[in-house]
């Protein structure tokens, strides 16, 4: 990606100096309740808003990042800003405002507006603050376990927290979150896979314009867009966890289904075309 030199976003809130007491959290039985919970489709913010908090102690302090995480930090700067000037614009054009979100960096835990989380839930997005989360250490876990390596396969991540926020904003999460609460399990985990999937597209749109209007991306980039999209498919995750695939068990789509809405949001680059909840197939 043509990244280097190009503005970043203000919007970028660094606590990996927080750390939480032994007494806080949701302790070793509650993260297991929630990774159980995200993975039967329950959305995280839900699942971390509604969990019985700890009471803990927070000590501040700062944070001595490596040169590495210094230039990731650069990156997912400008990744943000231009997610917002994307968005900024497709909104003026409907004559909406777009609500810009915050990116919260942290290492380890932190508390959000959704509850405690800790970095083992991943990168997520809460509509209690409007704002994402993500652990810089997930994108090593992103490239060794996952085998999505590259600038692109990071930026893909951000851009799809950012795709919930549209949602937000758009009214979609609301309504999905609805219609899950007088769903049964299976039929819940089909709202899940078609709001992850809309996110998806709209990771797809950001690329879309990223690529069109400010020549953002390289040769090979939006390969590395797709391989990503591909190796967090919920068939290939339940494989690589020894598992019978299990497609009612999904909750953010099959790879195929992931790779084709993200492209379908970069070939088309607008926001009707990301109607999942309108397409009997996916």
């Amino acid at each position: 990606m043509r990244w280097r030199g190009r503005r970043g976003s203000s919007n970028i809130e660094d606590r990996r100096g927080v750390r939480f007491g032994k007494a806080g959290g949701i302790g070793l039985g509650g993260l297991l309740f929630v990774l159980l919970a995200i993975y039967f489709g329950q959305d995280p913010g839900v699942v971390l808003q509604n969990l019985p908090q700890q009471p803990g102690v927070i000590e501040e302090g700062a944070y001595e990042e490596s040169p590495a995480e210094a230039q990731l930090r650069e990156f997912i700067s400008v990744v943000l800003a231009d997610t917002e000037q994307t968005w900024g614009e497709i909104f003026a054009a409907a004559g909406r405002e777009y609500r810009e979100p915050q990116l919260v960096l942290f290492s380890g835990a932190v508390q959000s507006g959704c509850g405690y989380a800790q970095a083992q839930v991943g990168p997520f997005y809460c509509p209690a603050d409007g704002k994402a989360y993500i652990d810089l250490g997930f994108y090593e876990e992103l490239h060794s376990r996952f085998g999505a390596p590259g600038d692109f396969a990071q930026a893909y991540v951000i851009a799809h927290e950012i795709g919930h926020h549209v949602q937000t904003l758009l009214g979609v999460s609301e309504r999905v979150a609805a219609a899950r609460a007088r769903a049964d399990r299976v039929q819940a985990n089909a709202l899940s896979v078609r709001q992850e999937l809309q996110a998806d597209c709209f990771a797809g749109i950001w690329a879309h314009h990223a690529d069109r209007s400010r020549r953002l991306l390289e040769a090979g980039d939006l390969e590395e867009g797709l391989n990503a999209a591909s190796a967090i498919g919920d068939d290939r995750l339940q494989r690589q966890a020894g598992d019978v695939v299990a497609p009612e068990s999904f909750t953010h789509g099959a790879s195929k289904q992931r790779v084709r809405w993200f492209r379908r949001g970069y070939d088309m680059g607008v926001v009707n075309e990301c109607d999942t909840f309108a397409v009997r197939e996916l």
